[in-house]
């Protein structure tokens, strides 16, 4: 707990940030959300009016003066690491009923879901402490304009901050006290309002949809989202390569980024081979590039589950901590029977 100087320091900080109740696009957008979602103009006014202006939330997605070299291997010792592992057990040992009922109606492997709940909140261990009105109302209506897809990133905040409303009524949640992430993300599974509205399911049947307090909601959304972007049962995520040095056509075979779009035959006539099982693969693969800093870059063969994985996050190495998380706790779950 804080001090009692540091505590009344904190709440005069949150006090004093400027909000939006003054700030004309704020509410002349209230005014064609109420519209749109049939609610009272005054409400929707009301509750954007009092959302706070986040600086840490401007900050953190205005483009940096310079980065570092991207580095796969650090990424990975972050969440493939013992504290997610020994967490993704117990995970997996109090819902294994409900993780194998997810994997049966849907296709999606558990070791996965469990994977994904892992990298996202640690089974809702870190869910984030932003509140969603704030931090979408500053996305929406201060997104830094340096940023080379500003209009596309506020319009897409500005429409996730309409449907943070109609879910909030939706789910008779107080807009005023949800808190997530600083990108606006909710509970366990971390879905954006509108996944949330397209993809979450009531998974324990008691009437409404929790993501932040039902673990058996959280592990069919995640499920069902996964299916809804083509999940195949069955099929690796991807495989081990090796590279021909000699042959190697980098440019074409990342053209296409990690989009699957080369069969493993065309994958071998560009320098990359993808050994028997690759081989026998029955779709297309994409090259994976997981840069190491100053370290040799470490590829795979991505398959079209792969992708699926990174429609939940667009990145390359948020699929594979995910995948390889999943591997280590389903070795672990095994380890122990």
């Amino acid at each position: 707990m804080l001090p009692a100087s540091q505590a009344v320091a904190a709440k005069r900080t949150r006090t004093e940030l400027p909000t939006y109740r003054n700030n004309p696009a704020a509410m002349a957008a209230a005014t064609a959300m109420a519209e749109r979602l049939q609610l009272r103009p005054a409400w929707v006014r009301s509750v954007i009016g009092k959302a706070r202006r986040l600086p840490g939330v401007v900050k953190a997605v205005t483009p940096g003066q310079a980065s570092a070299a991207r580095d796969w291997a650090l990424y990975r010792s972050r969440v493939v690491e013992p504290r997610h592992i020994a967490a993704g057990v117990r995970f997996w040992q109090h819902n294994a009923e409900t993780l194998a009922r997810a994997e049966a109606q849907t296709g999606v492997s558990a070791s996965i879901i469990v994977g994904i709940l892992g990298v996202e909140t640690i089974y809702g261990q870190h869910m984030g402490s932003y509140r969603t009105l704030d931090a979408l109302s500053t996305l929406a209506f201060d997104f830094p304009g340096v940023h080379p897809k500003a209009a596309q990133r506020t319009a897409y905040f500005l429409q996730e901050l309409e449907e943070f409303l109609r879910l909030c009524k939706a789910q008779n949640l107080d807009p005023l006290t949800v808190r997530g992430s600083y990108a606006g993300a909710l509970g366990m599974a971390q879905f954006m309002p509108s996944s949330w509205r397209q993809y979450a399911v009531d998974f324990d049947g008691d009437g409404r949809i929790d993501l932040f307090g039902s673990r058996a909601d959280a592990i069919g959304s995640v499920a069902n989202y996964l299916a809804a972007f083509h999940w195949k049962a069955g099929m690796a995520t991807h495989y081990a390569v090796q590279i021909d040095s000699q042959k190697l056509d980098l440019p074409a075979l990342l053209q296409n980024d990690i989009v699957p779009s080369l069969s493993p035959t065309a994958m071998l006539e560009k320098g990359v081979s993808v050994g028997d099982k690759g081989a026998r693969h029955p779709g297309m693969l994409a090259l994976i590039e997981l840069p190491n800093g100053a370290a040799p870059t470490h590829y795979v063969a991505g398959t079209d589950n792969f992708y699926t994985v990174t429609r939940y996050n667009w990145s390359s190495f948020y699929a594979m901590s995910v995948i390889e998380l999943a591997e280590a706790v389903a070795r672990e779950m095994a380890n122990r029977r």
